[in-house]
Formats: C-alpha cells, sequence, structure tokens
C-alpha cells in the first residue's frame, strides 16, 4: 500500500528471501515490487501493468481494504491468482473467485493481548497512576480512520484493560497513520497541552509507539515522568525500546511465518499443487498467531 512502512516492508524482505530458498533447476523466481503510494487508484493501474508484463501469482496488500473490485476483476480475466496480505479484504470479496486468498492475523486478537500486557503491567506498578486518583488518564493513537485493524485494535485494547478492572479515563485519540513522525507531532502536542496528566499510551502500531517516545524524548521528560507506552508488531526497534525500558510491551505480528505462508502459497499455485495441507480456513485464509512482547520475555524476540 505505500513503501513508507517499516513493517510491510520488513515482511516483503522475508518473503522475498523465502521464495529465493525455493528456487530450483527448473524454476527460477522472479520478485517485482511496487507500492500503491496510498492511492487505491494507483494501484489497480500497477495491477493491470504487471498483468500485462507477464506475472504469475500476484501479492496486494490494499491500500483500500473494502476496493478490491477491480484488482480481482483484472486478475480473473486473466487467471492469475491472488495472495492478499495484511489488510483483509471484506469476506463477500474472497468469496467472488476460487483464486483469491488471505494471509495476515485476527487483529481483534492483538488488541486484546495489548490490552492484557497493559493492565498486567499496570496492576503490578502502583506507580503508573502518578496522580493518585484511582484512574489511568490515557491517550490512544490510532492507525487511520476506518482502517479495520485499527478499529479493532483500538476497541479490543481498552475493553480489554476495562475488563481487566483498571479504571482508565480517556484525554485523547489522534489518528497518525502508521507514522512515526506523525505521531510524534501528535504526542508533542499532546504534552503542551496536558503536561504530565499522560499515564498511559497505546498505540495501533509501533511505529507510532516509537514516535511517542521521541517526543518525550525532545521534551526532556525523565524516564520517571514519562506515561507507559504499548505498540503492535514487534518491530526491532520496538523490541529494543522495550529492553531498555523507553516502551512497556508491544505484540509480535509474525511476519516470519506470513511471510512463509505467501511464499508457499505463491509457488504451489504456480505449480499448480495441492494446498489442502496448508492449514487454510474455508481453503481461503491462513491467520497467523500473535505473540505478547514485555520485559520478561524481550530477549527471545531479539534473538538474545
Amino acid at each position: 500500500y505505500t513503501a513508507d512502512d517499516p513493517f510491510i516492508n520488513a515482511m516483503i524482505e522475508k518473503v522475498k528471501s523465502q521464495l529465493k530458498t525455493m528456487e530450483t533447476t527448473d524454476m527460477n523466481v522472479i520478485v517485482s515490487v511496487r507500492s500503491g503510494d496510498n492511492d487505491q487508484r494507483e494501484q489497480d493501474e500497477i495491477v493491470d501493468e504487471m498483468i500485462d508484463a507477464g506475472c504469475d501469482v500476484l501479492c496486494v496488500n490494499l491500500v483500500d481494504r473494502t476496493a478490491p473490485a477491480n484488482i480481482i476483476k483484472s486478475a480473473r480475466q486473466s487467471d492469475i491468482p491472488v495472495i492478499f496480505f495484511n489488510r483483509e479484504p471484506v469476506r463477500d470479496d474472497l468469496m467472488q473467485w476460487e483464486k483469491l486468498y488471505y494471509v495476515g492475523c485476527d487483529a481483534k486478537e492483538s488488541g486484546d493481548m495489548q490490552g492484557e500486557i497493559a493492565a498486567n503491567y499496570i496492576k503490578k506498578h502502583s506507580e503508573v497512576d502518578r496522580n493518585g486518583d484511582g484512574k489511568i488518564q490515557y491517550v490512544l493513537l490510532e492507525g487511520e480512520a476506518g482502517h479495520q485493524d485499527a478499529i479493532s485494535r483500538t476497541d479490543c485494547s481498552v475493553k480489554t484493560i476495562m475488563d481487566k478492572g483498571v479504571d482508565l479515563e480517556k484525554l485523547s485519540y489522534q489518528f497518525a497513520d502508521w507514522n512515526r513522525a506523525q505521531a510524534e507531532n501528535r504526542v508533542s502536542q499532546l504534552i503542551d497541552q496536558y503536561g504530565s496528566e499522560i499515564e498511559l499510551i497505546l498505540s495501533n502500531n509501533d511505529e507510532m509507539a516509537l514516535g511517542a517516545v521521541e517526543a518525550y524524548k525532545n521534551a526532556s521528560y525523565r524516564q520517571t515522568e514519562r506515561p507507559i507506552i504499548f505498540g503492535i508488531d514487534g518491530l526491532t526497534d520496538a523490541l529494543e525500546a522495550v529492553e531498555h525500558g523507553t516502551m512497556q510491551g508491544t505484540v509480535y505480528n509474525d511476519k516470519e511465518d506470513q511471510a512463509r505462508m505467501i511464499a508457499l502459497l505463491t509457488v504451489a499455485l504456480f505449480q499448480g499443487s495441492d494446498i489442502e495441507g496448508y492449514g487454510l480456513e474455508d481453503d481461503i485464509y491462513y491467520m497467523s498467531q500473535y505473540r505478547k512482547v514485555d520485559a520478561d520475555n524481550v530477549d527471545t524476540f531479539l534473538g538474545k
């Protein structure tokens, strides 16, 4: 959907390296990567160009998950299978043709896990409630308006924390388009507005969480004066932030597992092999599992 998303870029590199390992003397794999530049119409045109150039399988990270119709139509006319990934199309769209697939995760699960990590941390650390009012004043950084993952992560993380018996008070919800620099800008404004009132920041992804960390560094807040910060994705930068205590947790979005399945499906579809043993739900969906990360287990994710 864009070339500016570090998680997607890291995942694409994993897909490319996985496909490289699957080459044989009879089969070379050529991977062409193009960006939709956050414009669905442009992505539709790029897909048409790739079909005209003679691709065998399309792997598509949609700009707009509700608008795959043109891509599906073009692919179907040329009998080219499509593996959608990361942004899940509406089920009705995936049911239009038998050569449409989805590889990703259940966004609700990541929100639930983020809420569980945050609630557990708050219960173990009474000092999080700096003003001692029995409530945790929080800010939520949302990916983008109307995005399925953003909505699920937002709703589920907050609900899970409250279900765990932690009283929350919302100070602000801010959209930062999954982007570190935008989040840093939004949080800098919130620091000016609320100062040390903010006790918790929940972020729909690690990039925005890391932007919040930068905002507090720039505002010269000592670590003990900062809110606790939680992300989602398990980017290396975020794992290191958890290790160093500038973030308190994240949820690992298993890009390695998803890349493995995208590569396996790609080759199987090209070869016309049976995909029955791949564990697809309804012969369409592969859902990878998220994992919780905090200071206790972060070393295992950093490979230490």
